[in-house]
């Protein structure tokens, strides 16, 4: 089941998405956050509830949201996962990385404030940093929660699956002692979307993920490249710390980042990204200049 956020006239509701119509739940229906926290089958079952008398929208005539606004903590995020992406960065990282492939998975963690819908512009201010940068991702939420997980049966917490772009701030990685928080969690530069595909409907080595910048295909992998598999991450990243529903992890990029290439490719205003996972949808999204340096009060919500 593909569900998705959506803005339709009658305000934003929870929809199905089939490959003919957007099925529009009634404004009582739950938020996807909702159903998440439920787990997959208690969800799966509600929403076949609610099904009947769901209103039939075509795509077009809907605006589609980011389809998870409340998040328990920090995005969870890996890094290197792709053995081609390590290779790539090596010596281009400010000595940030290892100069061997990890044996372990490498996480790290982004503020939620950075998320934003699957078609809304991505925020752009080269005053705060010279060096935008993308990463085409697969994602995942977690749908039951779990403690020291094994890799063969950790996939069975996952609630469901959807793409994002790590969008990053090289030159912040490195200027704050190497640490990648602050690169990484700049507001409203994070597109996820188009909907949660829900895990019962996902084999997630038939996925392929892929990045088009302005018409031009930067990047371009299948899922089974993946260093360490979803299940091996979830291992790895449970063991002593209890993962809970609404949990977000990305799972890492494939090779081709702008900052890896000669010479290196970074964003501009006016770029346009499609950050696509053959499978799970795609996003498409526009670099837009945005003041992120003035002082506000306001924090930037996912939309």
């Amino acid at each position: 089941m593909r569900l998705a956020r959506v803005r339709v006239s009658g305000g934003i509701r929870t929809a199905v998405v089939t490959d003919e119509a957007v099925l529009v739940l009634g404004p009582d229906a739950p938020t996807i956050d909702d159903l998440v926290r439920l787990g997959l089958e208690a969800a799966l079952h509600l929403v076949e509830v609610l099904s009947p008398t769901a209103e039939a929208v075509d795509r077009a005539e809907v605006e589609w949201l980011a389809p998870l606004t409340r998040f328990n903590r920090d995005i969870l995020c890996t890094g290197w996962n792709y053995s081609d992406h390590f290779f790539e960065s090596l010596g281009k990282g400010g000595g940030q990385g290892p100069a061997e492939l990890p044996e372990h998975p490498t996480f790290f963690t982004k503020g939620p404030g950075v998320v934003i819908g699957p078609h809304d512009p991505i925020a752009f201010d080269p005053a705060l940093s010279s060096a935008w940068d993308y990463e085409a991702e697969i994602a995942l939420v977690i749908g039951s929660p779990g403690r020291s997980l094994t890799a063969a049966t950790a996939e069975s917490h996952v609630f469901g699956y959807f793409v994002a772009n790590d969008v990053s701030q090289r030159d912040l990685q490195r200027r704050h002692g190497g640490q990648w928080l602050k690169g990484k969690s700049i507001d409203g530069t994070m597109p996820i979307g188009p909907w949660i595909t829900t895990s019962d409907e996902v084999d997630v080595a038939a996925l392929s993920v892929s990045l088009t910048l302005s018409g031009v295909t930067l990047q371009n992998a299948p899922a089974t490249a993946m260093a360490f598999p979803v299940g091996v991450l979830l291992e790895e990243l449970s063991l002593g710390m209890t993962l809970q529903p609404g949990d977000v992890l990305l799972t890492g990029t494939p090779s081709g980042i702008g900052s890896a290439r000669e010479p290196a490719v970074y964003l501009a205003a006016g770029d346009e990204l499609v950050t696509r996972v053959h499978g799970l949808g795609e996003l498409r999204n526009t670099v837009a200049l945005t003041d992120l340096t003035s002082t506000t009060t306001n924090g930037t919500d996912a939309r």
